[in-house]
């Protein structure tokens, strides 16, 4: 290992990006690499949310619809067209990933009412696919849900996609980098595939935006939803949002007919009138307080650049690649995300019997190790979420050396196989 830290020390001095860790709240004896589940704090935002707690909800109150609230969420939409390459009238922040899924899915089918046939994979995250169940289930019971299915356990190959979407196929619905094995499709050969086959296609954009250039305009995506709290640093439980091309909106409706989906909501008309913009997609009141907690993670990510972030990421993640295969594989370990840049995300995910309890050991020490803070997703997948904003190649480093201890002195065995509510 003393080479590999050399190496990563001299990657760290040359390392463009490193001072972007220093906007967030950082602890020396934690290393995080789970800013692909819950994005770390920026030290902004502290800032922004007392101001907005304090000062425009504690003493100007409901003036601050009109001074500061209103135009909050196109001045987000604005940042986030940006990083997944769209325009800002095509993006609508709020609600959940889930539920913008709801509407996009109902949308979908509804304006595509002569196909039968839902294509997703078995890569999708459940969530997901638990939407298109219920959808069928409660509203389109005709329709039928097939699913890709991986040949290696971590990719879907073109052949299947070829063999599987048809003129049958009304939508299609995909993780653009899946949750497990970090697998990322061809945004535009895919969206090319469906519409050769007129079927409508929504992208998840959960585990790419914030890491993964987004080419949505370009690729000439239909729709995609994605989460803000993962990549973007937005916060635990901070609105989703989706995208909408431009020229399917007006083609395109919103099943939840509410009040901020409402051409003109003040006028409190008894009848309903749809936007015509792309706050059609809108439900109710927007999440003011989780919302203003967006805007300091986006600044920071436009600002290092997400190009200049896929290049770390990268760079970062062959490295891990590399000491994975010399330090761990020996000892039982398999890699279980693709080898090739070009296939993968910006998370990395290992296997091993006791994946579960060395996950367990990495997050608790007996002794006084730094806590390094992974997830773990059934049934043995330990993932290592690189955020280049804030990783380090020095802590890749410190990471595999700590999990090849945990493993040869068997430390996990001082954890027990049930698992925490939250994992």
């Amino acid at each position: 290992m003393e080479t590999y830290f050399k190496e990563a020390i001299e990657l760290d001095k040359k390392d463009k990006l490193s001072h972007f860790k220093n906007h967030f709240v950082n602890d020396e004896q934690v290393i995080y690499f789970d800013g692909n589940s819950l994005g770390k704090l920026p030290k902004k935002t502290i800032e922004v949310t007392t101001d907005l707690v304090q000062n425009q909800w504690g003493n100007r109150l409901i003036r601050s619809w009109n001074e500061n609230w209103m135009d909050l969420s196109f001045k987000l939409s604005k940042k986030i067209a940006s990083l997944v390459g769209a325009q800002p009238d095509e993006i609508f922040i709020g609600d959940s990933t889930s539920l913008n899924l709801y509407k996009l899915v109902f949308a979908a089918l509804k304006a595509n009412k002569d196909k039968f046939e839902v294509v997703s994979d078995s890569l999708n995250f459940p969530t997901d696919l638990y939407v298109l169940q219920g959808m069928i289930e409660n509203h389109f019971n005709k329709h039928t849900l097939k699913l890709l299915n991986t040949k290696d356990g971590l990719t879907i190959d073109n052949d299947t996609l070829q063999n599987t979407i048809s003129a049958k196929t009304a939508l299609i619905t995909l993780s653009y980098v899946t949750y497990k094995s970090s697998f990322k499709y061809n945004m535009k050969q895919v969206n090319e595939l469906a519409h050769k086959n007129n079927s409508f296609i929504i992208w998840d954009l959960s585990h790419a935006t914030g890491a993964v250039p987004v080419k949505l305009n370009e690729s000439n995506a239909d729709m995609a939803v994605g989460c803000t709290y993962k990549y973007l640093n937005g916060g635990p439980g901070s609105p989703a949002f989706l995208y909408v091309k431009k020229e399917l909106q007006q083609q395109l409706l919103n099943p939840i007919w509410s009040w901020f989906s409402h051409k003109k909501p003040f006028d409190f008309d008894l009848n309903y009138k749809a936007s015509n913009s792309i706050q059609k997609f809108g439900i109710g009141t927007p999440s003011i307080l989780s919302l203003a907690a967006i805007e300091p993670g986006l600044d920071i990510l436009l600002d290092a650049g997400i190009s200049n972030l896929r290049a770390k990421s990268v760079q970062q993640s062959t490295f891990l690649l590399e000491l994975i295969e010399n330090e761990l594989l020996p000892l039982g370990f398999t890699i279980a995300s693709p080898i090739e840049a070009e296939l993968r995300g910006s998370h990395i995910s290992i296997q091993h019997a006791e994946g579960y309890r060395i996950n367990r050991a990495m997050i608790a020490p007996k002794d006084d190790s730094k806590i390094i803070i992974p997830d773990f997703r059934p049934p043995n997948n330990i993932r290592l979420g690189i955020a280049p904003l804030y990783n380090s190649f020095t802590e890749l480093c410190e990471t595999i050396e700590r999990i090849k201890n945990i493993v040869l002195t068997k430390e996990y065995e001082n954890f027990g196989l049930e698992k925490l509510e939250v994992t």
